[in-house]
């Protein structure tokens, strides 16, 4: 937080702050959790602050204040957020940089042990000549000496070697931490969108197909209102192992925001797709959950899903709309069901 909000928090209006918060919230029906809580606290304390213009900006066109929104705002402004970002990035750049460092390091020990051979070599040599005797004598000792030194420096150089190995490896798997949600263990958004990038990029280069399928739980909403949040966690956790299970081998699967997903499909086309994701429909609509703590009959959970090809010199921003778009049709359409974006409508296929 702001040094202007965590002083107001920290006075005797706090309380009456943080029940505006809440009643705010409830207002605009937006869901308690910790991370809108604290945008919201944004929103009250600085009305003029770029937390409350963007939260402005969202309650004007009348679009509900998902989690996908929430997160996008914070990503942006608040300061733990856009920290951990930072970080994440300058852990990658000093994980390129210990492997810079490996590679001069192993290039100096292949240098002193050439420089060594050669010394051994002149050695030999001047041993010969015996009018050279005490050169040779002294050029002797020099070069015992030298591989002394060059033993010694690459004990040095194979320890030092070691713990950058050790240090970039703790780094790449802070990383993937960072990059994996946790309540489902998929890849986040942040990792989603890196690999988005890169797989266009590639898709762009090569010619190959890549393609996109977006995923939303169906009334998600009525599990949480009826059940409570640590049920519609459990649900949000059954539908991203069999997304999971649908991408392995295939794709990255993430958890794009709330209860939406998305699998990333390289070198594949929507036809292709296609049967792998009314697979994993079919399979999540057939079981009926039950509750851990009580064991009471869930029912079914379904999902709608819309699948898009990358279409040549499209944006990243234009492949994820249309996506978003063929998924929307689906639940137009009755949900429970897979659409296709195409260049003028959507098919689709339900259950």
């Amino acid at each position: 937080m702001s040094a202007d909000v965590a002083s107001t928090l920290r006075t005797p209006k706090s309380y009456a702050l943080a029940r505006r918060a809440l009643d705010a919230m409830e207002t605009n029906k937006v869901w308690p959790t910790p991370l809108n809580f604290e945008l919201w606290v944004h929103y009250l304390a600085e009305s003029d602050g770029p937390v409350a213009a963007e939260i402005d900006s969202v309650l004007a066109s009348g679009a509900p204040f998902t989690d996908q929104v929430g997160e996008r705002i914070a990503a942006l402004h608040l300061p733990a957020m856009k920290l951990n970002g930072e970080l994440l990035e300058a852990g990658k750049s000093l994980t390129d940089e210990l492997s810079n460092v490996s590679r001069a390091i192993e290039s100096a020990r292949e240098t002193n042990e050439a420089y060594d051979q050669q010394l051994a070599s002149a050695s030999q040599d001047l041993e010969k000549d015996g009018s050279a005797r005490d050169a040779v004598e002294a050029l002797s000792h020099a070069t015992r000496k030298a591989r002394e030194d060059n033993k010694a420096l690459e004990s040095k150089l194979a320890e030092t070697n070691n713990e950058l190995t050790r240090l970039r490896e703790h780094l790449d798997q802070v990383r993937r931490e960072a990059m994996t949600d946790a309540l489902t263990g998929l890849a986040n958004r942040k990792a989603f969108d890196e690999a988005l990038e890169r797989a266009c990029a590639h898709a762009e280069k090569t010619k190959e197909p890549l393609a996109l399928a977006m995923v939303d739980i169906d009334h998600f909403k009525t599990f949480n209102d009826t059940w409570g949040h640590q049920t519609g966690d459990q649900v949000i956790r059954y539908v991203a192992s069999v997304l999971l299970r649908t991408a392995e081998g295939r794709g990255v699967a993430a958890r794009y925001g709330g209860e939406e997903f998305a699998i990333i499909f390289p070198e594949s086309r929507t036809a292709n797709v296609m049967d792998a994701i009314e697979k994993a429909r079919e399979e999540i609509g057939s079981r009926v959950l039950k509750r851990r703590s009580t064991n009471e009959n869930l029912g079914a959970v379904t999902i709608s899903t819309g699948i898009a090809d990358l279409q040549p010199g499209e944006s990243l921003a234009g492949f994820v709309e249309r996506a978003d778009g063929a998924l929307y049709a689906s639940k137009r359409g009755g949900r429970n069901r897979t659409s296709i974006a195409g260049a003028k409508r959507n098919e689709s296929r339900a259950a």
